[in-house]
């Protein structure tokens, strides 16, 4: 790969500007700038749909150090709009490792700066909140000053990212699940459940993990668009409904809204929901949500409640408002599980009368801590309790 080196600029919204460098010219690429704590995990991040439409600020001052696999993908594309760092390893250190991080940025083409100071611009967003901004080469002809980088917002980023044709998975597509994903669920507990349950996963920006997880219970998965009809779904008489992760302010899809209000209210189907899905189910029920300062992206993120915690992955920029269930009247049927215990946000909801719940965090995600992954079993535990009653 080349060893050449070239200018280049981020250019906020605002007017601030950081000078840096990239391995190749880029073109301009424009995008929300939020930056994200983990100090790895950079392949499933540029690989994750909930990234769409972002260009992500590593606060780890050197990324690429453990390179990148085959297997940790959490997509089959790049969606992040831009890779910002103080310092990308080219001669990555791991027993997993294919190839380095410099080697397939270079590859893919992904539009990228480096050598910039990533603390003065992460203290500028935790300030100012995220914001929008290009990436672009310091010596191309473009002017700053026409930029409009406002037209971002209006874009719905589940429609772009959901998949188009329906597919089915089953377990045997996955015989070396375990090779390289430690799963701490209880055997014993899940060979008691002797069916095997038809999950039905509504694409909103889909983690690859996800279907992991529910491969391992035994479950066979249908994954669906996000614009799929009630009645197509119901025709396939699921077993239990997952609501994925995704990109976006939720309530620019308002078609996916609308269908999960009818599968709460007619179906009686069980329901998990993810992130995107956990605020899409929220708003559906009767709950609103709001854009956080800077958002929520990493990977030690305490959730509990009553001096209980777990620790939790999470990458979302948006949060269910927890004044809006006592403006609705909604804490009789749906009550607050768990706060995110930085902030006090909702991170965990349960409908007291009806089998639907949802997490903002990641369980599939598993960082090294794997305190959340349960929720895959309790999800399947409860499509058996309602099978069996």
């Amino acid at each position: 790969m080349s060893n050449n080196l070239y200018p280049a600029v981020l250019y906020l919204e605002d007017g601030t500007l950081y000078r840096g460098l990239s391995f190749f010219k880029i073109l301009p690429s424009f995008g929300e700038v939020v930056f994200n704590t983990g100090m790895t995990g950079y392949q499933e991040i540029i690989s994750d749909p909930s990234y769409s439409g972002q260009m992500v600020v590593f606060t780890y001052p050197e990324i690429g150090n453990t390179g990148l696999n085959q297997q940790d993908n959490e997509s089959n594309f790049i969606h992040i709009k831009g890779l910002i760092a103080r310092s990308i390893i080219s001669a990555p250190s791991n027993w997993r490792s294919q190839f380095s991080l410099k080697d397939y940025v270079i590859q893919k083409k992904i539009p990228h700066i480096f050598g910039i100071d990533t603390r003065s611009l992460t203290k500028h967003l935790r300030s100012f909140g995220v914001t929008h901004g290009v990436i672009f080469d310091y010596n191309s002809n473009i002017d700053i000053k026409d930029i409009n980088l406002h037209f971002i917002n209006n874009i719905d980023l589940v429609r772009k990212v959901t998949i188009r044709t329906v597919y089915s998975i089953n377990n045997y597509v996955f015989e070396d699940l375990n090779k390289f994903n430690s799963i701490y669920f209880n055997s014993n507990s899940i060979n008691s459940i002797s069916k095997k349950y038809k999950i039905l996963l509504i694409d909103l920006g889909l983690k690859f993990n996800i279907v992991r997880k529910l491969l391992y219970l035994g479950c066979s998965v249908f994954i669906v668009s996000a614009t799929c009809s009630y009645n197509s779904i119901v025709a396939y008489n699921p077993d239990g409904i997952v609501l994925s992760n995704g990109p976006g302010n939720p309530l620019l899809s308002i078609y996916v809204i609308n269908l999960v209000k009818k599968l709460i209210k007619f179906s009686n189907i069980p329901i998990f929901g993810i992130c995107m899905g956990h605020q899409i189910l929220n708003i559906a029920c009767g709950l609103s949500t709001f854009k956080l300062k800077f958002g929520h992206r990493g990977l030690n993120h305490p959730s509990g409640l009553h001096q209980y915690a777990e620790v939790t992955s999470q990458n979302h920029g948006f949060a269910v408002n927890k004044n809006s269930c006592t403006d609705n009247n909604l804490l009789e049927v749906f009550s607050v599980k768990y706060l995110n215990l930085n902030d006090f946000t909702v991170s965990s909801t349960v409908h007291q009368k009806l089998p639907v719940f949802s997490v903002q965090y990641h369980p599939e995600a598993s960082p090294g801590p794997h305190d959340s992954e349960y929720l895959f079993e309790v999800f399947v535990k409860l499509i058996n309790y309602i099978d069996n009653r």
